[in-house]
């Protein structure tokens, strides 16, 4: 019988997990109907959660002691260290990185397992073809992100794809080899390449509870994305400096051309300032956009680990 890891991040989410443990073992069954094909490794990842998600993985582990184990962080790392972790305790011949509000379908594991085991892949994806509950705004910005990142990555990463996938062991292994601290999944799962296929699958709503990604952190997971996979940014701003500092050289010779002609050197000095003030936003910005990914290499050179783990079982 071989093993799936299943690798479930949770933080604050006490009202989902046994709604998830229930869902998911349905499934198992229906996967070991005719004969036991699979058996379930529950890696539940407590990511410093502040309600009752920790007694609860510690009572469903003390229920199933030889399929569920869980991981508890010291505190909140992000559901990026959580999956770091879930895939470097993972021992299954494959593995399956899930959200426990089961706003990914575990009805979508079998044909997962088919691909891989009939059509030679390395990596089942999925992708949402819309997400429920998620505002206009948000839902434009989240395709834009995409054309953005696909546009000036070396990689693509397929719009609306989940961290909801299943890979073989080969595939984690390497994954796992990547010893960088600043972690983008999607474009970690895309650029160590393998043979992937993706599955799409209607919106599901949360079983339980809230989300807990605020606008702002989805901003910033955005700009993570896009200066971890890509240097167009720096490419950019080399640019702007570059057309900057022509428009000014231009600027001058028409100041000065204008002061041989009409010798009125007081005229003009609003438009003067606010050239001087366009000339400091574009250097602002620029050094925002380096800055950025000095950050990235500071954080790189402090050799500091993605997680702690408090406790585990």
């Amino acid at each position: 019988m071989q093993t799936i890891s299943l690798i479930v991040p949770c933080y604050n989410e006490e009202p989902s997990i046994q709604l998830f443990y229930d869902a998911v073992s349905a499934v198992f069954k229906t996967i070991n109907a005719d004969t036991d094909r699979y058996q379930p490794e529950y890696l539940f990842v407590n990511d410093g959660s502040s309600d009752k998600t920790l007694p609860i993985l510690k009572d469903l582990q003390a229920q199933h002691p030889e399929t569920v184990h869980y991981l508890s962080f010291s505190r909140n790392f992000g559901k990026e260290a959580a999956l770091a972790c879930g895939l470097d305790a993972s021992t299954g011949d494959l593995v399956a990185v899930m959200d426990v509000d089961l706003q990914d379908p575990p009805e979508l594991l079998p044909k997962m397992i088919n691909l891989i085991e009939n059509e030679g892949y390395d990596c089942v994806g999925t992708i949402q073809k819309a997400r429920r509950g998620q505002g206009r705004i948000r839902a434009f910005l989240s395709s834009k992100f995409y054309n953005v990142i696909d546009a000036i990555s070396e990689v693509r990463i397929e719009p609306n794809a989940r961290d909801y996938r299943l890979m073989t062991r080969q595939m984690v292994n390497t994954i796992t080899s990547l010893p960088e601290y600043n972690r983008f999944s999607k474009g970690i799962f895309a650029w160590v390449g393998y043979k992937t296929t993706y599955l799409t699958y209607e919106s599901q709503p949360r079983a339980a509870g809230n989300s807990h990604w605020s606008f702002m952190q989805l901003f910033n997971y955005a700009i993570d994305g896009i200066v971890d996979f890509s240097d167009a940014p720096l490419k950019i701003a080399t640019w702007i400096g570059g057309l900057s500092c022509v428009l000014a050289v231009f600027g001058l010779l028409f100041v000065f051309i204008r002061a041989l002609a009409v010798g009125d050197a007081v005229a003009g000095w609003p438009s003067m300032v606010s050239i001087i003030l366009l000339l400091g936003g574009i250097q602002l910005f620029s050094l925002g956009i380096l800055g950025e990914y000095i950050s990235k290499i500071y954080l790189e050179t402090k050799h500091r680990p993605k997680y702690i783990v408090k406790e585990k079982k």
